[in-house]
């Protein structure tokens, strides 16, 4: 009933102001019953992904948080410059709701989600607002957890498993057999190793150092090669050519990555030319860029890329490609793996109020691999 539930809990906001400031703060917020086909959650486990960085603090500068506010109700300030928060302008003095994902126990359900009061879930909300201590939202937003699986274990059943999976779905329905991954120590990329040898894809791995390539190497990874070393274009071309890869997934995003990448291809794909063409190999090298951690601009270095295509890439769109039946069997195979192959490493578990110290944000902002940060809203 109504009056055996908590009318209020805290949230995780971010708003940013037309000047460019960004306030981040925990509102002490309305707990909302669910109306027919929701659900009310009480949030125990929520990752800390990119994802939910994009929204919570973008394009500015995590070393640079203040804390203001009160005692009683701290927050954090940051400011964006004037080009960053213009381009951003539509969710000025709008209180945004973050975290994407996270798991809990359904505490209340509306009409038609009875089945569900009582069961451990996992839950993905575009809306975002699982950084936060409840969560009411769709019931088809959530998958119940086998009994065996904790919050904490399927806390990330969505965005990382999901996104690896749609990763090889991509290659797959580009009719290739390999691909190159960059930031490939990251907990998805981990993932995407073990997939690639599930599912007999070849898999080049770029990483940034030595040992990220042995954590990789314990997995079963062949092809690794390491963006800060000397030679790192001529070990790149090696595993392009060895591979025959002719699609990249790169999660750094600016910089000259995608151009390093396209060329890498680019050279691979002349060996196997048996005439010369003026405008290079015919056959088409993809990038698909799915991340930011280099927020600077892109570039190409006018290189002979021959057929080239560079674009932005996302999950949903892949599991919108597929179609509902495939996407479902997706979901079901991480949840038959979610110890194994889609098991996620947290390296902190912190509390909501963790979030608004400017040391542990300066962590858990700077994404580093082996540094996978889950929040705990019980604590």
């Amino acid at each position: 009933m109504r009056e055996n539930l908590p009318k209020h809990g805290l949230q995780l906001q971010s708003t940013l102001d037309a000047d460019g400031a960004l306030t981040i703060r925990l509102a002490n917020v309305e707990v909302f019953h669910p109306g027919p086909g929701e659900v009310l959650i009480r949030i125990e486990a929520a990752p800390i992904n990119p994802s939910d960085m994009m929204t919570m603090m973008p394009a500015a500068d995590p070393a640079l948080a203040q804390v203001s506010g009160s005692a009683r109700a701290p927050s954090l300030t940051l400011r964006l410059s004037r080009e960053a928060a213009d381009a951003r302008g539509g969710r000025f003095g709008q209180p945004l709701a973050i975290g994407l994902e996270g798991a809990g126990t359904v505490i209340a359900a509306g009409d038609g989600s009875e089945h569900l009061l009582g069961q451990r879930v996992a839950a993905l909300t575009l809306s975002r607002g699982m950084f936060a201590q409840y969560a009411t939202i769709s019931a088809a937003a959530c998958t119940p957890l086998p009994e065996d699986v904790s919050a904490r274990e399927g806390a990330g059943l969505f965005c990382n498993p999901l996104t690896a999976l749609a990763i090889a779905e991509t290659v797959r329905l580009e009719g290739k057999g390999a691909l190159i991954h960059t930031a490939a120590a990251s907990n998805l990329g981990q993932m995407l190793v073990k997939i690639c040898a599930e599912d007999g894809i070849q898999l080049v791995n770029v990483v940034r150092r030595p040992e990220q390539a042995d954590l990789l190497r314990s997995l079963g990874a062949t092809h690794i090669v390491n963006s800060s070393e000397p030679g790192f274009e001529e070990a790149l071309l090696a595993a392009a050519i060895d591979t025959g890869a002719l699609i990249a997934f790169d999660a750094v995003g600016g910089g000259t990555m995608p151009g390093m990448l396209l060329k890498a291809m680019e050279d691979a794909a002349r060996t196997r030319m048996t005439r010369y063409g003026p405008y290079g190999s015919e056959e088409l090298k993809q990038v698909y860029v799915y991340g930011q951690l280099d927020r600077s601009p892109t570039v190409l270095r006018n290189e002979h890329y021959g057929l080239f295509d560079l674009r932005h890439w996302a999950m949903p769109s892949t599991l919108a490609r597929v179609g509902p039946v495939r996407a479902a069997e997706m979901q079901q195979r991480v949840i038959d793996g979610i110890k194994t192959t889609f098991a996620s490493d947290f390296s902190e578990e912190i509390s909501l109020g963790q979030m608004l110290d400017p040391v542990v944000v300066r962590g858990y902002a700077g994404m580093a691999t082996g540094r996978k940060y889950l929040i705990n809203p019980t604590l």
